[in-house]
């Protein structure tokens, strides 16, 4: 392993363990791809951290803009690069599977120059309203706006769930706010500005323009016509009509596009409402990860046996 500063790479180390134990064959391939990308440039750098990361200065003054590429994928340390790393994977596992390979591609790359230029604008506002020049000097490098982006569409797409925020339950919808400040306050030498930029480039998206404006340059590509929507949680699950039992096309066709997240959670309500109708489940035939059907009509004879095959298991 390579060492960094005099030092072995105990955070690398640690996210390599995370890794493994996700498993490379359950890890989404674009997902896949960022996790690569940022450890091979943290192990072999384009240039110095001094030279790569964005700031006014350099990236609008002094024209640098290959540089709103280059600093996402650039972290100031090993334990930088875990703590981003591990949180891109949770949330790209949730999301690459909503919003399918192609379009969660296409949302990174956008994001990822995007936070960026907002980033860039916050310091500029900054030096203008405070009088302050060492505002266009500030200069931020990793993914972490990319990841505060994230959030806000993970957030969006699974509305209702609560989040715990330093031991604080939080609904999620206000978590990233939350963090955004915490954050700051146990490390002050976090970029707030770079932060915030990603939580409106999020906000942008999910409730401003830019989704709009990235399907129509994205124009006819059928890889692009139909990310996910925000789903009704219940009537999609209960008002379901003419679904066809059979092998499934697709991992979506099979799950109904939902998250690891979202089928434990539609499984566990399956479960309850077993339970209230007094347990007259069908051992008969498998149900995809926890969807519920309606009760099939069956003879009283059928009725007797199943009764039986229930007293004889407890």
């Amino acid at each position: 392993m390579q060492r960094r500063q005099g030092r072995v790479n105990a955070g690398l180390l640690l996210l390599l363990y995370q890794i493994s134990q996700v498993g490379l064959q359950n890890i989404p391939s674009v997902t896949l791809g960022v996790l690569v990308l940022n450890i091979f440039f943290f192990l072999n750098p384009v240039r110095p951290l001094p030279e790569v990361c964005i700031s006014v200065s350099e990236g609008f003054y002094r024209k640098n803009w290959q540089r709103l590429l280059l600093s996402p994928v650039h972290h100031a340390d090993d334990w930088h690069l875990y703590y981003n790393m591990v949180s891109m994977l949770w949330k790209g596992m949730m999301l690459e599977r909503k919003l399918k390979s192609v379009w969660f591609a296409y949302v990174i790359t956008v994001f990822s120059v995007l936070v960026g230029v907002v980033y860039m604008v916050l310091e500029f506002t900054l030096t203008k309203i405070l009088d302050d020049p060492s505002y266009e000097m500030n200069c931020a490098v990793g993914f972490s706006g990319v990841l505060f982006a994230l959030k806000v569409l993970n957030n969006h797409y699974n509305p209702g769930r609560v989040s715990s925020v330093l031991g604080v339950r939080i609904p999620s919808k206000y978590a990233c706010w939350v963090e955004l400040v915490a954050i700051h306050l146990i490390a002050p030498g976090t970029s707030f500005a770079g932060h915030l930029a990603g939580i409106l480039v999020g906000l942008m998206y999910t409730m401003g323009p830019l989704k709009k404006i990235m399907k129509a340059c994205a124009g006819g590509i059928s890889s692009f016509s139909d990310p996910a929507r925000p789903r009704d949680y219940y009537s999609e699950y209960y008002g379901s009509v003419g679904y066809q039992h059979g092998t499934p096309g697709s991992y979506y066709d099979y799950t109904g596009g939902l998250s690891e997240e979202e089928q434990l959670e539609r499984a566990v309500l399956n479960s309850l409402h077993d339970r209230d109708s007094g347990g007259a489940t069908h051992h008969t035939e498998r149900r995809p990860y926890g969807f519920w059907f309606p009760p099939e009509q069956h003879s009283e004879e059928e009725m007797r046996r199943q009764r039986l095959r229930r007293f004889e298991r407890r």
